[in-house]
């Protein structure tokens, strides 16, 4: 079956503004980078097997990736235990200086542990903001309520910092 040119041509452009975004979130949320770009190129495949663009693709593809990501979750059990190990090696770091090489790995392995402590909502929200989602999209990719997106954030913004400055201070 031959695709419509104008669904080839929308397809590549939501592809070419939207993959690296995708990737990039999913990557976070759960620390593998080769799980990470399997989920995003599978939640293009499913949305060029679709046929047609969504009202809202951004949205679209988060939802599906979401999903993909829990199926995965699922299936390896407690796999962010085991990707602790590699945390300090997921993000590129081009300080030359070791110690500062140092300071700022501590810093991700914090982050990543403080994160790990959040409900998969509540990083999947964090992680989405940060990533630029309006509150809409968010509602949208986590099948949530527009108006409780706002402090499913904060809550999950606060549970945050607490923990990571748990973190902190244990080290101090």
């Amino acid at each position: 079956m031959k695709r419509d040119e104008t669904f080839e041509r929308a397809f590549r452009d939501v592809f070419e503004a939207r993959f690296q975004s995708l990737f990039r979130y999913v990557n976070r949320l759960c620390g593998d980078p080769a799980t990470a770009a399997d989920i995003a190129q599978e939640s293009f495949v499913r949305l060029y097997q679709r046929g047609e663009l969504p009202d809202d693709p951004r949205a679209w593809l988060v939802t599906v990736s979401n999903n993909l990501f829990r199926d995965a979750h699922r299936r390896t059990g407690r796999r962010r235990e085991l990707l602790e190990a590699k945390a300090d090696r997921l993000y590129e770091d081009t300080s030359s200086d070791p110690v500062e090489r140092l300071e700022a790995d501590e810093r991700k392995r914090r982050v990543r542990k403080a994160l790990a402590t959040l409900s998969v909502r509540d990083q999947q929200a964090l992680l989405l903001r940060h990533e630029g989602y309006t509150y809409r999209e968010i509602a949208r990719a986590l099948d949530y309520g527009e108006a409780g997106v706002g402090k499913l954030i904060s809550r999950a913004t606060l549970a945050f910092q607490r923990a990571y400055e748990e973190m902190v201070d244990a080290s101090a």
